[in-house]
């Protein structure tokens, strides 16, 4: 995996082509049911981060803020080097 919001599109529809196989049957499918659950658990935790991180870009770039919150990683223009 690559981390990014692709790979995780890819992946959901992956699991998704997985569950619509007719020939998984009984403790298959409940194992594939659970293990989807399981994925959009953590894919809406990812997509809830991006969105924030999104967010916090957004509110750089109109200049509400000066400055993210170093954990989201977002430089502002007064970090900027170049």
């Amino acid at each position: 995996m690559k981390n990014k919001l692709i790979d995780l599109n890819n992946i959901l529809f992956a699991q998704l082509e997985q569950l619509s196989d007719v020939d998984i049957k009984d403790d298959d499918l409940k194992q594939e049911i659970s293990r989807s659950k399981a994925m959009c658990i953590v894919g809406e935790k990812i997509i809830e981060n991006a969105a924030l991180a999104l967010e916090g870009q957004k509110l750089i770039n109109d200049h509400s803020i000066k400055r993210a919150p170093e954990m989201l990683g977002i430089m502002g223009p007064e970090n900027d080097k170049t």
